[in-house]
This record gives structure tokens, C-alpha cells and sequence, in this order.
């Protein structure tokens, strides 16, 4: 058996190098600020936990409407960027479609206009699925998600 050059100890390969846990200033899971050249400030997910949170935002979105994101952001706006930015786009995004609704039960109430209601609202609830899987599938792997078709009442 023959010693390898350069090891102390005779063995092949160097042990891998040592990294130092994380020091009291560095917890695990801290906020992450945005990067700078990120657009608009879009943050990605900095813990499981707020990874967790934001599609749970969005899916609930599905659901509740506007009360399940607006009871997540409210709980944890504070303590992720993630969960707040998030949370926002959830909330805006089911609020949109309250308003939506609203607007195709209005246009029921119009004589000769209540048709609407058939062509519209299936239209209306196929989009809140479709984007609302769309945005829990992509939160979900810890990447911002922006609804195309939203009215911004939180900003």
C-alpha cells in the first residue's frame, strides 16, 4: 500500500472543507432582502415555512376568496417579505374576482342582459382555478407569481 502525495493522513481524496455553523447574527430562515436588480423588488422564498405560507395564500384563494389570504397575510406580512409580497398578490387576486362576481350578479338584474351570467361567470370561475393552481404550483417552488388580470387594491 502505497501513501497518496499532499494528504497527511495516506488517504486519496482531502476531507471536505469545514463550514462553520451559522453565527447568532446569521439565524436560519432570516427575511432576505430583495435583490437589487430583481424587477419591481420581487423577493423569492427565504424558508420553507414562508414558501409554505405564500401558497397556502393562493390556494386558499380558490376556496375562501378573499378571507384566506387575508387572514395568512395578516398573520405573517410581518415576519417574511415572501409571505407579504405573496399574500398581497393573493388577496388583490380574489378580491378581483369578488368584484367580478359582483358584477356578473348586477348584470343578471338588467332585463335583457341577464344572458351574461351564462357566458361570463363560468368564464370568471375557470380563470380563478386555472390561475389559482398557476400560482400555488409556482409558489410552491419558491418563485414570486403575478396574476396577469388583476386589479392592484393593495399595494
Amino acid at each position: 500500500m502505497t501513501n497518496a502525495p499532499n494528504t497527511p493522513d495516506g488517504n486519496a481524496t482531502p476531507p471536505p472543507p469545514q463550514t462553520p455553523p451559522p453565527g447568532p447574527d446569521q439565524a436560519q430562515g432570516a427575511p432576505v432582502a430583495p435583490a437589487p436588480d430583481a424587477p419591481g423588488g420581487w423577493v423569492t422564498a427565504e424558508s420553507p415555512d414562508a414558501k409554505t405560507m405564500a401558497m397556502l395564500a393562493h390556494l386558499l384563494a380558490i376556496f375562501t376568496w378573499f378571507i384566506g389570504p387575508l387572514i395568512i397575510w395578516l398573520i405573517k406580512k410581518d415576519q417574511s417579505p415572501f409571505v407579504n409580497q405573496q399574500g398581497k398578490e393573493a388577496l388583490n387576486w380574489a378580491l378581483t374576482i369578488l368584484t367580478a362576481a359582483v358584477g356578473c350578479i348586477i348584470l343578471v338584474l338588467i332585463p335583457f342582459v341577464n344572458f351574461t351570467l351564462c357566458l361570463i361567470w363560468p368564464a370568471v370561475a375557470v380563470c380563478n382555478i386555472v390561475f389559482g393552481i398557476l400560482s400555488t404550483i409556482k409558489v410552491n417552488s419558491g418563485q414570486p407569481y403575478r396574476y396577469p388580470i388583476c386589479i392592484r387594491y393593495i399595494k
